[in-house]
């Protein structure tokens, strides 16, 4: 329907001449963004200025509907316009396919140079796109890096412009059409897969890229017309062997047509609109999809290209398989498994012992833990971890040394290799926060270390600088953790105990997968099993089935999942077809190919040999997924042939080559810090680049508001955050708490004296440090004891909570953790006594805390 190629990009075995690749005498110049969300257009000079900055640094307004910048470069204002997309979706259980078809315009009186830029979501890969025109026919191909047989000669500076001048950071894909001729079309067809994520009620949600649905966005206006008018069809198909039960949308929907009676397939034409005039809409298309039976694990079989060699990674089967174990929620305080480790470099240990304070006193007793301090040595306070008790908490708050010898990070790489060989406690799931100020050397062999092991644990990165912000959040990324940018002092403690918070949430461990096939048949789970799933988390997996079974009467096999969740061993088994069937849209083999490139990555820079890096290059060409080692190049040919006088013949068309490429798009609010060397699978960078920025943005409003709780009646209203990123990191940073120390010094150095005296098990002992913490006299805390109270800590611990809570406006977020474990210590310890000392402490302090603090 869509007339789009199947056929994944080819390696092309001819290089092309060495091409003029445009005339720029035919017209002025105009450079044409189908950007974001269809195209982004400038309605002022200073608009576009700010936005973009080119050659020059002077403009000039045109009274015509362009400006000049410099004194040579003209941009004029109208943008080709979208007329047309057509949409095919191919859903099976999280995995989409992708087909669209988008037909753009020159409405304009000039030519336009064309620049097709597609932006890359979180989890999605292009893997076949072509543009034609009335003169030419340009499609992308992958090629080997190293070998570079085929080189456009010109062209690159519109994507140097592209990816240094963008306002908006993230990755794209981008290519250069050539020139558009007034009232002129250019048909885009492009192909890509995605992984799809999954709601917490089972749903698979699919938004549509606002490429292909431009309204919504504040770009899309004429500048003269303020109206726009195109044409959108979306059709899905649906596929699930748990069967499609509902779908629901934020957009009118058409009634499903269910193409199999056990409803496991079914199709609808889901929307079709012709769109004219201002947009009714300010959102994007949102499909969401309910499977039957949500369990713990699931499986849909696709089977290979027949034309693909048997054994090759597009031949066989695939079976894509999700695991979201239903985890509940924790009791705040109680006993916890988990491993977590501490890489400290110098400027935390020498300007954050709070932080750390905070830190190891909120960790909760049944977990195990140990500190490395990675710029001083590579070895750990403790050779191994150690059990969270007091004893072995106060040993290492001694050991941690409170200033560092400033050497850099010279020895993180060293530290990641000790601690990955260090083994961790059984059914104890483990979690690595690691601190960097400046962006440490071997990034290439950190990034490729984190990597390997990425099914083991997971990062919480925290940078404390510009240039190591990127890095600390690709390996948050790379291991279903979490990163944050610090830029200040005041905020350091609230951020880590953040991701602290995330980190204790309960998690199913020794997660395995076991098959059950006929003879000649063996499965191989590319990129592995991960050991952990956390609450909230769901993996997809990709595991191939080989050989050629024996028996061919046993039509299905059986796939089992077992792992544990608080001590008790979980087991499910579901089966599933093995010869399965299918559209022949293979878009799980792709994003299993993606899936095995990158854990070829690692290998290949480890230095493995050669046989990595050719796998990786192998299985990028044949699938049409770009990898560390392939790249794309434009090939362009004319659509009209070319006549010559001496002697008179008709000559074929002359193939040229453009630039065509994964752009990472700077934008012009941060400056560039990722390292070229480093890849992540397309998709990544966005979420990162997205996160960096809102981070930033957060950053920067944060800092500037008063303390709104303690120190401000009076203030202005705070200015909104920066809320227009559809990827917001998963902490959600108070107003509040950052701020507290760089107003109320006072009221942070009495909290940390009281933090300090707290035991590991939650509790504090009766003492005169106490006593000077609450500023009460040590003698009138005992002789208001009550006298039903048989152990002095039990009524010091009410007195240390109440006194939290009568400054709740100070400590409620940094001290959440603690005094949780403090009220699950009195809980275990004396129920029947909490009301008296309660109103006892009530009295002493001038407070009114509620029973319910105490869970009473």
């Amino acid at each position: 329907m869509l007339g789009v190629e199947s056929r994944p990009l080819q390696c092309r075995d001819t290089p092309g001449d060495n091409p003029v690749l445009m005339n720029r005498d035919s017209g002025p110049l105009g450079l044409l963004w189908l950007y974001m969300k269809n195209l982004l257009v400038c309605r002022s000079p200073e608009m576009w200025h700010q936005s973009f900055g080119l050659l020059g640094k002077s403009y000039a307004h045109d009274t015509t509907g362009s400006f000049f910048l410099g004194k040579w470069l003209r941009v004029p204002l109208y943008p080709v316009s979208l007329c047309s997309a057509v949409v095919d979706v191919a859903i099976q259980d999280y995995v989409a396919d992708v087909a669209a078809e988008l037909i753009y315009q020159n409405k304009s009186q000039t030519s336009t140079e064309v620049l097709f830029v597609f932006p890359l979501g979180p989890h999605m890969a292009i893997y076949s796109f072509q543009a034609r025109s009335e003169d030419a026919k340009v499609h992308a191909v992958l090629q080997d890096e190293v070998q570079q047989p085929h080189e456009a000669t010109g062209g690159w500076e519109n994507l140097e412009y592209l990816r240094d001048q963008s306002e908006y950071p993230g990755e794209a894909f981008a290519c250069f059409l050539g020139t558009l001729s007034p009232g002129r079309e250019v048909v885009v067809t492009l192909r890509y897969v995605q992984e799809l994520p999954r709601e917490p009620d089972g749903a698979a949600r699919f938004v549509l890229s606002p490429t292909l649905n431009p309204y919504g966005t504040l770009y899309v206006w004429n500048c003269r017309t303020s109206k726009l008018h195109y044409s959108l069809l979306l059709t899905a198909s649906l596929q699930s062997p748990r069967g499609v039960v509902d779908v629901q949308a934020n957009f009118a929907l058409t009634p499903l047509i269910y193409t199999a009676q056990d409803h496991s397939t079914a199709q609808a034409p889901l929307l079709q609109v012709s769109l004219a005039g201002s947009p009714q809409c300010h959102h994007d298309l949102e499909l969401l999809v309910y499977y039957g039976d949500p369990t713990a694990v699931s499986a849909v079989v696709e089977k290979g290209d027949p034309e693909a060699p048997p054994g090759s990674l597009l031949g066989d089967p695939m079976v894509l398989v999700t695991l979201a174990p239903s985890i509940p929620e924790a009791v705040p305080g109680q006993r916890q498994s988990g491993e977590f480790i501490f890489l400290l470099n110098t400027t935390f240990l020498e300007h954050a012992q709070d932080s750390l304070l905070f830190l190891l006193k909120s960790l909760p007793l049944g977990c195990y833990f140990n500190i490395y301090c990675y710029e001083e040595t590579s070895v750990g306070i403790y050779s191994q971890s150690v059990e969270y008790t007091q004893d072995n908490l106060t040993e290492a708050m001694r050991r941690i040394p409170s200033t560092g010898s400033s050497l850099g990070d010279s020895n993180l790489l060293e530290t990641l290799r000790s601690v990955y060989n260090t083994p961790r406690p059984h059914r104890h799931p483990r979690q690595l926060f690691i601190f960097m100020a400046g962006l440490p050397p071997d990034v290439e062999a950190i990034a490729a270390e984190v990597c390997r092991h990425r099914n083991s644990h997971r990062c919480f990165s925290f940078c404390f600088s510009e240039d190591s912000a990127a890095l600390a959040m690709a390996l948050a990324k790379e291991t279903g953790g979490e990163a944050a940018y610090v830029s200040s002092d005041n905020r350091r403690s609230f951020v880590v105990l953040k991701c602290l918070k995330q980190a204790l949430k309960p998690a199913a461990e020794g997660v395995s997968l076991s098959w059950t096939l006929p003879r000649g048949l063996e499965v191989e789970v590319l990129g592995g099993t991960p050991q952990s799933i956390f609450q909230g988390q769901h993996n997809l997996l990709y595991a191939q089935i080989h050989g050629q079974a024996q028996d061919t009467t046993v039509a299905k096999g059986v796939m089992t999942l077992q792992y544990s969740l608080d001590g008790q061993d979980v087991t499910y088994t579901i089966e599933f077809p093995l010869c399965p069937q299918g559209d022949g849209r293979l878009a799980g083999h792709r994003l299993a190919a993606r899936c095995l490139m990158k854990r070829l990555l690692p290998e290949s820079v480890s230095g493995s040999g050669e046989e990595p890096r050719h796998r990786a290059v192998e299985i990028s060409l044949t699938s049409g997924i770009i990898c560390p080692f392939t790249s794309y190049v434009g090939v362009r040919t004319p659509q009209r042939v070319t006549w010559y006088q001496r002697p008179l013949a008709l000559l074929p068309p002359r193939q040229s080559l453009i630039p065509c490429q994964i752009v990472e798009l700077r934008g012009s609010r941060i400056s560039s810090c990722y390292p070229k060397s480093i890849w992540v699978p397309p998709g990544w960078l966005t979420a990162v680049r997205a996160s960096w920025l809102a981070l930033r943005q957060l950053t920067h409003d944060i800092a500037a508001l008063p303390q709104r709780r303690a120190c401000s009646k009076a203030c202005k209203p705070p200015p909104p955050l920066f809320s227009s990123l559809k990827y917001v990191d998963p902490m959600e940073f108070g107003l509040c708490s950052s701020t507290l120390w760089q107003w109320c010094p006072e009221a942070a150095a009495k909290c940390q004296e009281l933090v300090a005296l707290q035991n590991a098990d939650g509790s504090w002992a009766l003492s005169s440090g106490l006593a000077s913490v609450l500023e009460v006299d040590e003698d009138e805390i005992k002789g208001k004891m009550p006298d039903e109270v048989m152990e002095p800590s039990i009524w010091a611990t009410v007195m240390a909570v109440t006194w939290l809570h009568r400054h709740d406006e100070y400590y409620q977020d940094l001290c959440e953790l603690l005094e949780a474990k403090a009220v699950t210590w009195l809980c275990s310890q004396a129920v029947s006594q909490l009301d008296k000392c309660l109103e006892t402490a009530n009295t002493l302090l001038g407070s009114s805390v509620k029973p319910s603090v105490f869970r009473l």
